[in-house]
């Protein structure tokens, strides 16, 4: 049985940290629309996600005239650094504020550092719209939990970058999605997916054949931290196929294959499971929709 504050898979039970992770995602909602407003628009919102760090979450340098900058969260220090090519730098402490506080502290951070960006304030992907430069209600910072929140993500971003090895066809990056608060990795079949309702940054990213694994801190129907497995579209039949590891589910209002983290985490070898969980849960969609995997795969010497 792991402990709780285990250094590599701590506990991350949902109602203890509820509240710092609604704040947190509000939090990086702020600062992936600073993002959107800078950076190119590549693919599938590649451009705008964060990325993993060592300590945290980081932007990617993004463009401001001929300088640049990036926006860090560093989970350890408890800080939000803002860093620019001509070795300007300025520091957040993390620590209880609410959304509002924090979205008017950073925007006049970059006015002071001569990076003035402007954001449309209204959150995205969440059940009802909060206007980010209002919002009181969301406060909470607890360091512990934010810290074993990245504990988790450094070894998820880890093991989701190697199993994309046996994998050669199109993959992105590691991506954490600031709009869903998720960790996504994805492969592409090559071929273009039927059009889609919704958002334009749902047809971006759904305009080909996926298949994508992550991990989610929870919420909505799944009130745990989770693994999740999907395809796009999704093959006739998979929803009736058995995964791996045993304790995989099919979830039929999420449309997702979902593996507790806590299974994961109390597993003898947790990147076993993890591997078992997306090699099984790619191998039999692509099959299922017919990807051409002979192309796809890696050749096993």
């Amino acid at each position: 049985m792991r402990k709780d504050d285990d250094a590599c898979w701590p506990a991350l039970p949902y109602d203890a940290w509820k509240d710092t992770y609604a704040t947190l995602h509000l939090w990086s909602q702020v600062v992936g629309k600073i993002a959107l407003a800078q950076a190119p628009p590549l693919n599938h919102c590649w451009g705008v996600a964060l990325r993993v760090t060592p300590c945290g979450l980081t932007t990617r340098s993004l463009p401001h005239g001929t300088r640049t900058f990036a926006i860090e969260f560093d989970f350890i220090d408890h800080q939000l650094r803002v860093r620019a090519s001509d070795g300007a730098a300025r520091t957040l402490a993390l620590e209880p504020c609410s959304v509002a506080e924090f979205y008017r502290a950073l925007l006049d951070t970059l006015d002071d550092m001569g990076l003035p960006v402007k954001i449309h304030p209204l959150s995205t992907e969440l059940p009802e719209p909060i206007r980010l430069d209002r919002d009181t209600q969301h406060h909470s910072y607890d360091p512990a939990y934010a810290n074993r929140l990245c504990r988790i993500l450094v070894q998820l971003d880890r093991v989701f970058t190697d199993s994309q090895c046996a994998f050669v066809g199109k993959c992105s990056p590691v991506n954490f999605f600031w709009g869903s608060f998720d960790l996504a990795v994805t492969r592409f079949s090559g071929r273009r997916a039927p059009p889609r309702d919704g958002a334009a940054f749902e047809r971006d990213a759904y305009s080909h054949e996926v298949i994508s694994h992550g991990f989610w801190p929870g919420s909505g129907p799944v009130l745990e931290p989770a693994f999740y497995a999907y395809a796009v579209p999704q093959p006739d039949g998979l929803k009736d196929a058995r995964m791996s590891p045993d304790e995989a589910y099919y979830h039929r209002e999420l449309g997702e294959f979902i593996l507790p983290y806590e299974a994961v985490r109390q597993a003898d070898e947790p990147d076993n499971v993890i591997h078992a969980f997306i090699d099984s849960t790619y191998a039999r969609a692509a099959d299922l929709a017919h990807w051409d995997r002979k192309a796809l795969d890696r050749a096993v010497a």
